[in-house]
């Protein structure tokens, strides 16, 4: 990610304009997934987990 810095922009606003980009990228939780290593294994038992929490959180309607 790279922001260019526009003539007579202060360093305040290029910071929130890069915050911004990065935001909409959504880079940060990639980022804090791929900090550690989860083998596949972990990650299908958290799915399984968060389906469990969601269908008990969520009443059904019939």
């Amino acid at each position: 990610m790279s922001v260019e810095l526009r003539p007579g922009e202060s360093q305040d606003s290029l910071l929130k304009r890069f915050r911004k980009a990065v935001a909409e990228a959504r880079i940060l939780p990639i980022v804090r997934q791929k900090r550690w290593f989860t083998s596949k294994s972990e990650i299908r038992r958290i799915k399984a987990q968060k389906s469990i929490r969601k269908s008990q959180r969520t009443p059904r309607e019939k």
